[in-house]
């Protein structure tokens, strides 16, 4: 796309300007000034497109010069690159293009509240190809005309699946049924409480999570009082100004923590918070497990922060969380019929199926067995042979798991009968932290995520990394026996610290 001269902005009128847009802004702390853009004019809209402009003109098309980024430059520059910017050569090209499908690869209404129709489907002009700015923000013949004006069309954020409103207006459907498995999963929830609470509305409310990320864009429902849950436009620019696959806002395919989109709420208290009355239990602790340094680790077992990585959580896995929790494929019947094409934005790693075959949200009340559970992912992302290997490892994961949070918390039940009650040596309000107490957190971070998945299993952290938490678990064990050994019995009989050493030997990253 060739550069303008409209680009630029000066405090003062420039002479000899083809067309003068003036608008009022106001930057905290500074006086209000004229700002003038040089924009090269553009055909009128049709009547019957109900307001909206399009591209600059018919031809334009093929340049991306849209009415609307003659002022807004920059975010027309990020548009260009984004799929949206080529959705009408994109369905031409498909092999599979229907009249039907036209009205979510055009600019129109679609995706907007303001109006009712509009655009390509009032016209058929090629000037509305493609999904433009004005699919989201509405008509801007207005505010192209009087910019001055209090008329600046905002975009929801919502993903209503009243074909009204947002995203899920047109990511729906079997083809891309990103609406419909976002409304099954977690995502799409508000916790009401933690909504609304400083430091936790920064992960629970779509607002505050926005604000946290550096985003000041205005929207239809910033400064609402209902808060939005994980709606797309959190996790996805919708213009497109991040460069990372998907129009993510952060990279999603890294196993560097730092700045890695799912890490930035996945990584909630992930060890011990003595200060805090939640701090014995783990509160989303998913990629510090991935990398090896989630949980208690008892001083002298010789069990270091990030040494005990499953396949997961290493470079191998180039997609890291979204490998497992963001699964693509197609699900067919007996005959080779298309059902669905799944976009794993249940955002459910091993999901139960219904008796098609097609992959449910949340909660996952069925068994392991890959007979009732989808483990494609764990096949795509080249970790196992098979769903049944996958599906066995898991198996064996969880059977080894739930039997040392046994052995633990028989221990634990002896130190401290009461055990969370206040008083005794499992006690959050009590400042002195305790053997105990590490012990604990251990164990419930075996059992994390079990009532999300439905069940009273360790599937979770089974998932994420069992030898780590096979270790600490372990670790735990024998740290509970050394410091209350006047009080406890040989429960077991087993050598911990020799079952210990076996497994460091077996699963440390050399």
């Amino acid at each position: 796309m060739k550069q303008k001269s409209f680009e630029k902005v000066t405090r003062r009128a420039w002479p000899s300007l083809a067309v003068l847009l003036g608008a009022a802004v106001v930057f905290p702390g500074c006086k209000t000034e004229q700002i003038f853009v040089e924009v090269p004019p553009w055909e009128p809209a049709p009547a019957e497109a109900a307001g909206f402009m399009g591209y600059r003109t018919s031809e334009a098309s093929n340049q991306g010069e849209t009415v609307c980024g003659q002022c807004h430059n920059s975010k027309q520059s990020a548009w260009v690159l984004t799929v949206h910017a080529d959705a009408w050569n994109g369905l031409q090209n498909s092999g599979h293009a229907q009249e039907f499908c036209e009205g979510c690869h055009t600019d129109n209404q679609q995706g907007s509240t303001s109006v009712s129709e509009g655009g390509w489907l009032t016209t058929a002009d090629s000037r509305y190809y493609d999904v433009q700015c004005e699919n989201c923000h509405g008509p801007g013949e207005t505010h192209a005309n009087n910019p001055e004006a209090s008329n600046v069309p905002l975009a929801p954020l919502s993903v209503g699946s009243d074909l009204q409103l947002g995203c899920g207006e047109c990511h729906a459907g079997t083809h891309h049924p990103y609406l419909e498995q976002w409304e099954e999963s977690p995502h799409s929830h508000i916790v009401g409480f933690a909504s609304t609470r400083d430091g936790c509305n920064t992960c629970h409310s779509g607002q505050a999570t926005l604000v946290a990320w550096g985003e000041n864009a205005n929207y239809v429902e910033k400064f609402d009082s209902e808060q939005l849950p994980v709606v797309c436009g959190v996790c996805h620019d919708p213009h497109g100004e991040a460069v990372f696959e998907g129009q993510l806002r952060f990279p999603a395919n890294t196993s560097q923590l730092e700045g890695q989109l799912c890490a930035k709420c996945h990584n909630r208290r992930p060890e011990p918070d003595p200060g805090s009355s939640h701090g014995l239990h783990p509160h989303s602790p998913e990629s510090m497990l991935l990398v090896g340094s989630a949980g208690w680790f008892p001083p002298g077992s010789d069990i270091g922060k990030g040494e005990i990585r499953a396949t997961h959580g290493t470079e191998n896995n180039e997609r890291f969380c979204a490998s497992c929790h963001v699964v693509f494929y197609e699900i067919t019947d007996p005959s080779g019929e298309f059902l669905l094409e799944s976009v794993g934005h249940h955002f459910n790693p091993i999901p139960c199926t219904d008796e098609q075959g097609i992959p449910m949200g949340f909660p996952n009340e069925c068994g392991l067995s890959a007979n009732v559970r989808s483990y494609q992912g764990c096949v795509d992302s080249g970790c196992h042979s098979s769903e049944q290997a996958a599906a066995s490892a898991l198996t064996a994961a969880e059977a080894r798991m739930e039997f040392l949070v046994e052995e633990l918390l028989e221990l634990l039940l002896i130190v401290d009968p009461n055990m969370e009650e206040p008083g005794g040596e499992i006690d959050a309000a009590n400042p002195t932290f305790t053997v105990a107490e590490g012990a604990f957190f251990n164990m419930a971070l075996a059992e994390f995520g079990s009532a999300e998945w439905g069940t009273d299993t360790v599937l979770g952290s089974a998932t994420h990394n069992p030898f780590l938490i096979e270790s600490l678990l372990i670790a735990s064990i024998e740290a509970v026996e050394d410091e209350y050994a006047a009080i406890l019995p040989r429960v077991s009989g087993i050598d911990w610290g020799e079952e210990l050493r076996l497994v460091l030997e077996k699963y440390a990253v050399q």
